[in-house]
């Protein structure tokens, strides 16, 4: 099957979600991240039929191939690069002017110059992208904005209690967007204790440390509590507030600065039952097999596997691999005159650039825009 990219040519219909892209390439990174998509459809900014440019269409079929191809102006389309052993940590270090990111905001400031924005984002763990105001904005009040954005990239299963089900996740799942300290964290609870109030979000999570990884990759937890299967994270800088409750609730603090603990991705949980995102399923004798075939799946980050004392008889014995997209998402990608968007450059660091490899099979990719890269690696040397 080829890879390449084909220019204002659709794949109509087989649409199974719509997502956000600046561009061709992420579009292609979320269709390869996405468990079910086999191919995708991308509206480009010169796209003049209506106001749906930077919309990602990923599709599916029964075949694995389009059921049909269409010549239509402003659209690029192409497939997953599942098949390619892709990468799952690629590097967008394209800027993009005259495009917003809108919402998914967390911290803003004022900087000269989008560079510096980026470096910021780059610096701070939480931030996966971000939008700068230049000094020809229409509002002179936020010229030399810069806005920090967050998108979820750490594992998160929709976690559902099921008897005879058993679930877990690769070793190799992502927990968080931080560098890798030396220092390891060291998980810390306050057990049977509630912190009241001041939730922002409710997440499902399996364990106390799995919430307490969820929490620190959420640059607003500032603490959480945790009751299977259920994360409460929480933001209240000023005071932290603790009720004694039942046993079976948990509460703590986002970890800083540290290796987040791996012990819970090596545990299998029993009766629980990640619901959804499957990749594809395989006869198993046992959920080891299962954990270690997830582990050997570059594309899996968890798993669930119905046990011999699942209640569907025709069900039982098989393993799900899963996975859910783990790159920076923006929320919304719109035109919008003198700002710059872009996403950190965390990725960037270290990656190789030439055809050879696992990529080479994969056809073209012009995600890795050189001048921005050498840039920015020079701005790092300097710093």
């Amino acid at each position: 099957m080829s890879r390449e990219l084909l220019e204002n040519v659709a794949f109509p219909a087989t649409n199974i979600e719509s997502v956000y892209s600046p561009d061709v390439n992420h579009c292609q990174q979320m269709c390869t991240q996405h468990p079910s998509c086999q191919f995708f459809t991308f509206v480009r900014s010169d796209w003049t039929r209506d106001d749906s440019h930077f919309t990602c269409y990923l599709k599916k079929s029964s075949s694995g191939q389009p059921n049909a191809q269409a010549t239509l102006l402003g659209v690029t389309s192409g497939y997953s690069l599942k098949p390619c052993s892709a990468n799952l940590t690629p590097c967008f270090s394209q800027t993009y002017s005259d495009v917003d990111f809108p919402g998914a905001d967390y911290k803003s400031f004022f900087t000269f110059s989008y560079e510096e924005c980026q470096r910021a984002c780059t610096y701070d763990p939480g931030c996966q992208f971000f939008t700068w105001m230049s000094d020809a904005f229409s509002l002179k009040q936020y010229r030399y904005k810069c806005n920090l954005k967050f998108s979820w990239t750490v594992v998160r299963p929709d976690v559902k209690q099921k008897s005879g089900m058993m679930s877990g996740f690769s070793n190799k799942a992502p927990l968080s967007a931080s560098p890798d300290f030396i220092k390891k964290c060291e998980p810390r609870y306050l057990q049977n204790t509630e912190i009241p109030g001041s939730d922002f979000l409710d997440i499902p999570a399996v364990t106390p440390m799995h919430c307490q990884v969820l929490c620190s990759a959420h640059p607003s937890c500032t603490s959480f509590s945790f009751e299977r299967p259920t994360c409460y994270l929480k933001n209240n800088p000023v005071e932290m507030v603790t009720a004694t409750t039942k046993m079976t609730v948990y509460s703590g603090l986002p970890s800083r600065f540290c290796q987040q603990s791996t012990s819970w991705l090596r545990i299998s949980y029993p009766d629980i039952d990640f619901d959804g995102s499957d990749l594809h399923s395989d006869v198993m004798d046992d959920a080891k097999s299962c954990q270690r075939a997830c582990n050997e799946n570059p594309n899996c980050q968890f798993f669930t596997y119905s046990t011999e004392n699942f209640d569907d008889v025709d069900n039982r014995r098989i393993c799900r691999m899963k996975r859910a997209v783990s790159i920076p998402a923006p929320p919304r990608v719109i035109k919008l005159p003198n700002v710059v968007s872009g996403f950190n450059l965390r990725n960037c660091i270290g990656q190789g650039y030439s055809n050879s490899g696992p990529w080479a099979k994969c056809g073209p990719r012009s995600s890795m825009m050189w001048p921005n890269l050498v840039k920015w690696a020079m701005d790092w040397a300097t710093l």
